[in-house]
């Protein structure tokens, strides 16, 4: 094949399958969205620790598989090499919040969702999401589980603790229970009445508890 062959290809047929404009816009769009998933996703964290990445990386998810999928629905060969392309890649960063899932999995659906050039489905649906994750993930509720740890020196002041627990909470369940010599803790899960907590400095000050900690409890950590 000559130089001149190459200009007669269908190689640079492919560079007009889709017009600036479109690419401008799509890009412009997916930019827009993914800063919308990234202030939801800021704003909506309960996590441990924010990482600042994790945020940077659902705007250029987006804007990427924009990209990609306007490159694949341009050309059918080029959709079957992209497939054989991206099942070789390996992602071996671990999810440490289940809710992190759900906004890759939004960002990628955005992207691929611009690029077929459904935008008022990628943006309403958007806006639905976003407003539905902001009520429920920041809903907060006084009913949220706790633990109540509680040290004291026998099985008289442990049932009387017990008994103080259950008349203050709405609920209170024994998960785990150590007994030394001279010594029990006892370790319940408990549902408050409302928010205040000031049962467990009375706890504390019972006779023969010598320390009560009261730990907030999500399912996942204990802060």
């Amino acid at each position: 094949m000559s130089f001149s062959d190459v200009f007669k290809s269908n190689f640079l047929e492919n560079v007009t399958s889709v017009s600036v404009f479109d690419m401008f816009l799509a890009i412009v769009l997916a930019f827009g969205l993914g800063m919308f998933i990234f202030l939801v996703y800021k704003k909506t964290y309960s996590g441990v620790m924010y990482s600042s990445s994790f945020g940077t990386t659902l705007i250029a998810l987006t804007m990427i598989t924009t990209v990609v999928i306007l490159a694949v629905t341009s050309n059918v060969v080029l959709s079957l090499g992209m497939v054989g392309a991206l099942s070789i890649v390996r992602f071996r960063t671990a999810i440490k919040e289940p809710l992190d899932i759900a906004f890759l999995f939004w960002s990628i659906a955005v992207g691929i969702v611009l690029a077929a050039g459904m935008i008022p489905l990628a943006v309403i649906g958007s806006v639905i999401i976003g407003i539905i994750l902001l009520v429920f993930v920041n809903r907060k509720s006084h009913k949220n589980p706790y633990i109540v740890v509680i040290r004291c020196d026998g099985h008289e002041s442990e049932t009387k603790a017990k008994a103080y627990l259950e008349g203050h909470t709405e609920r209170c369940v024994v998960k785990s229970k150590s007994a030394q010599k001279g010594f029990v803790e006892l370790n319940l899960e408990v549902r408050l009445k409302d928010d205040n907590t000031d049962f467990v400095n009375t706890l504390s000050n019972m006779e023969g508890v010598s320390s009560a900690v009261l730990v907030s409890y999500n399912g996942d950590y204990m802060a």
